[in-house]
């Protein structure tokens, strides 16, 4: 396939085309459902798909690279063209996508003189290590060489964050160097200022929003009035973060129009077609003057629902591409089945300090210090001291928290406090010799904005009674990325507990997790992490894919930091609840 841009147009084969995109994140579903998803954008008159690059998912570790099953990009690429589109990809190095520290690997924060997404050496020599492994996935799948990937982007929404064209140019220059030859581009804001800061020569420029779509070129007129009109994420929904009092969507009329609108201009990639999910610790944040973490799911009230299900959305949106397309559209899929599978008692309780040293081994510390210094990246961490002297009533503050503190005397819970708490600060009571443990939760890094490098943990001086720093503690790393060491004994007081049992599952389905008698954790199915819950909503059920699931018996673990509210039950229906 030849794909080309001249003047204000795309090309194909040598014809105009119109891009009728729509992204997909191969990394937040299941590789399974791929197909399935692809067939549904086809049915709906779409011709391309685009995807972002999860750098922080490839590369956990420092040069250790992954491109297996949901991390597939090459399989996923090579599915979509045989349904028959075309691939936009989004690498990075810097993605946003309400994805954890926006797609970065956690481990940059702790490498001497950092500084992300600017000429900064250090990060520079780390991203085209990544940039080149990530290439040499897709090279070939370019449509320079006979493929199906027609465009990739430098960077995303570089000018709401900063104005350094030496490190644009850098990038555009590296993707040239390893054989990238397809067009590039680059996604920002609308304004001038967020043109004139994030766009570069070369690379052509999109926009991002989600309505107005005449307004919102405006700038874009002015700056590169002889460049095609895309509209890069033409946003049809929004994402919900804890404590948000809804789930929002957007009415299913007014995106029609604004799509009908963009078409009469131009080329459209729509975000999202689906939204899939933030498995595990994956999730985002937002942090300007509240931290704000994202929930587990990521349905964004897109085309496709969490679970790959039709929309009216979709329905409305199929009607007006009917207009801009010539062939008739393919038949509609039918949704993936869906199974309840009921109550299930968890009957194995274990408590969280009975486990601590199966889970972790202690590392000495004069002070607390932040989770990524004693290298750990996700999950939780556990700050364990004996207290010199009886405390009575005495303050306990924290200078910086990352993110939700659980301060236990012994086995007894204190205080929770959490980085949103108008003042960091509990009150201990307890004895000479006592034990004092704080068990902290990372909630997600910031995938946008100024304060993305914030550490997690306890980054800062933690304060004991009289304002004196407590010295000497053991550290107890806890990522949570294997729970088979937890004995399950049923002995113990501390609210923060595991609970293990086992379901049965007749035939293999998606289903959906609810959890109403617990407050606060995350949840493995079969070693699978599904993801964080809080009672605190607006996300009620949790999606379990029926590709983690098997026929017979099928195991659960909840780690819940919290307490339970009452029986320790669970129940799988066939239907999501975000509120």
């Amino acid at each position: 396939m030849e794909f080309s841009i001249k003047g204000k147009d795309f090309y194909k084969n040598g014809e105009p085309i119109k891009l009728i995109s729509g992204a997909v994140h191969y990394f937040r579903n299941m590789k399974d459902t791929w197909r399935d998803i692809f067939k549904k954008m086809r049915a709906m008159g779409l011709n391309c798909v685009e995807t972002y690059c999860a750098w922080n998912m490839h590369e956990k570790k420092p040069s250790e690279f992954d491109f297996s099953g949901n991390l597939d990009i090459r399989e996923f690429i090579k599915t979509a063209d045989e349904e028959g589109l075309m691939v936009i990809v989004r690498p990075g190095p810097y993605i946003c996508a309400e994805w954890e520290f926006g797609g970065l690997p956690w481990w940059l924060q702790e490498m001497d003189g950092m500084e992300i997404r600017c000429s900064n050496p250090v990060y520079m020599e780390r991203f085209e290590i990544y940039l080149g492994k990530m290439f040499d996935q897709i090279r070939d799948l370019l449509s320079t060489n006979g493929g199906p990937v027609i465009m990739l982007q430098c960077e995303n929404e570089y000018g709401y964050y900063g104005d350094d064209k030496e490190y644009l140019k850098s990038l555009y220059n590296i993707y040239r160097k390893h054989g990238i030859d397809v067009p590039l581009f680059t996604s920002d804001g609308t304004s001038e200022e967020n043109l004139l800061d994030g766009t570069i020569d070369g690379c052509l420029p999109t926009l991002n929003f989600g309505s107005r779509v005449e307004e919102n070129f405006r700038a874009h007129d002015k700056l590169f009035p002889n460049s095609p009109k895309m509209c890069m994420e033409m946003w049809n929904g929004w994402f919900d973060a804890w404590g948000d009092s809804f789930h929002h969507t957007t009415s299913a009329e007014n995106y029609a129009s604004v799509v009908d609108d963009m078409l009469k201009r131009g080329s459209l990639n729509m975000y999202m077609f689906i939204g899939g999910t933030n498995f595990g610790f994956t999730s985002g944040a937002n942090h300007y003057e509240k931290f704000t973490p994202d929930v587990t799911s990521y349905d964004y009230d897109a085309m496709l629902t969490e679970c790959g299900d039709i929309t009216e959305k979709y329905l409305k949106v199929r009607e007006v591409i009917k207009k801009y397309v010539k062939e008739e559209l393919p038949e509609i899929p039918k949704n993936r089945e869906k199974r309840a599978y009921g109550k299930f008692t968890l009957d194995k309780k274990g408590g969280f300090f009975k486990n601590l040293e199966n889970l972790s081994s202690p590392i000495f510390s004069n002070v607390p210090r932040c989770m990524e210094s004693y290298g750990q990246g996700y999950g939780y961490i556990a700050y364990k001291t004996t207290l010199n002297r009886d405390y009575i009533n005495a303050g306990i503050s924290f200078a910086d928290l990352g993110d939700r503190a659980h301060i236990y005397v012994n086995d007894t819970l204190q205080g929770i406090v959490y980085v949103n708490d108008n003042e960091l600060k509990s009150t201990i009571n307890a004895r000479k010799g006592d034990t004092l443990t704080i068990l902290v939760e990372n909630m997600g890094r910031a995938n946008f904005g100024p304060k993305m490098m914030r550490k997690k943990g306890i980054p800062g001086r933690l304060l004991l009674g009289n304002n004196i720093i407590h010295f000497n503690w053991d550290v107890y790393p806890l990522p949570m990325d294997n729970l088979d060491k937890v004995e399950y004994n049923g002995e113990f007081n501390e609210p923060s507990c595991f609970l293990k049992g086992n379901f049965q599952v007749d035939k293999v389905a998606d289903t959906f997790l609810y959890l109403d008698n617990f407050k606060k954790g995350f949840v493995t199915v079969n070693g699978f992490n599904l993801g964080r819950y809080w009672e605190i909503g607006p996300q009620k059920s949790l999606y379990v894919p029926a590709s983690i699931l098997k026929e017979g018996e099928n195991e659960i673990v909840i780690f819940e930091a919290d307490g339970l509210k009452g029986e320790a039950m669970v129940e799988f229906k066939d239907y999501p609840t975000l509120q």
